[in-house]
């Protein structure tokens, strides 16, 4: 079985999170493809990751389906290492995360572009506050995990305005 190209993945994600939609009702997939988009400059994996990052999370997709999909061992280990399992403490969580380099640089992409300005602006006030206060104690643990120069690619392809945070 040949391995699936970046455009199966994108479209397996497609699938999977078919009728899903984000907190600010927008489809679920444009999330996943700006995380992609974010670690795009570190690979073809990164980005099949990045594309899966959710999926075993949000989906009734389990990893043996990715298997079975053809996606690569090492991409679906890096999307087990993202997936939060039931009744795992975030903070223990992210620990195991920057544990990973790859998983590392997928969580540091997705909390970029979940705290992008203009999607915080379209929740609840306490959701808005609630969050913030998440994904800023998140990036205390994922950006020293990572090289400088690895944080400032991503954050300048995600969310640019959290550059400011590393000045």
């Amino acid at each position: 079985m040949p391995s699936p190209t970046l455009a199966d993945v994108d479209a397996l994600a497609a699938r999977a999170h078919a009728g899903q939609y984000d907190r600010i009702g927008v489809p679920y997939i444009e999330h996943v493809r700006a995380v992609a988009a974010g670690v795009a400059a570190f690979g073809t994996g990164l980005q099949m990751a990045a594309l899966l990052h959710d999926v075993l999370e949000d989906t009734p997709t389990r990893a043996d389906d990715l298997l079975v999909a053809g996606i690569p061992a090492g991409v679906v280990a890096t999307v087990c290492r993202v997936t939060r399992e039931p009744g795992t403490d975030y903070r223990a969580m992210l620990l195991d995360i920057v544990t990973d380099q790859a998983a590392t640089l997928v969580k540091i992409a997705d909390n970029a572009h979940n705290s992008r300005a203009d999607r915080s602006a379209r929740l609840p006030e306490a959701d808005r506050a609630r969050l913030a206060a998440r994904y800023r104690d998140a990036r205390a643990v994922l950006w020293p995990a990572v090289a400088d120069a690895d944080l400032r690619t991503v954050l300048a392809a995600v969310n640019p305005p959290l550059l400011a945070e590393l000045d």
